[in-house]
């Protein structure tokens, strides 16, 4: 994903490359001080979000039946297709079925 994402221009950081074994809220932390949305197949960044009320500039939730990196690619690209301009402050689930845009809960 981060690869792929790259190559189309976008400015990535791989938590995997750059900051693996991070806790989460280490990792959200990070990602809000240098701007970046993060994308995820972690369940425990919506607990932090909608519990903690931990602030974020973007959190995209890959909920796939099949994560393939190639259904995974398909998916966020979908996504930019038709989402892209609802990236930035709020929580995004994706599955194969549709895509939900949440809006942020804290102010």
């Amino acid at each position: 994903m981060a690869k792929w994402l790259a190559e189309l221009g976008y400015d990535v950081v791989s938590v995997i490359a750059a900051m693996k074994g991070s806790k989460d809220m280490t990792i959200l932390e990070k990602a809000l001080s240098e701007n970046r949305i993060i994308i995820t197949s972690d369940k425990d960044f919506g607990d932090i979000v909608f519990h903690e009320h931990a602030k974020h500039v973007g959190i995209i939730l890959i909920r796939l039946q099949n994560g393939t990196p190639n259904n995974r690619i398909k998916a966020v690209e979908n996504l930019l297709a038709n989402y892209k301009d609802q990236l930035v402050n709020n929580f995004i689930v994706v599955t194969e079925a549709n895509i939900r845009v949440i809006k942020p809960i804290y102010n």
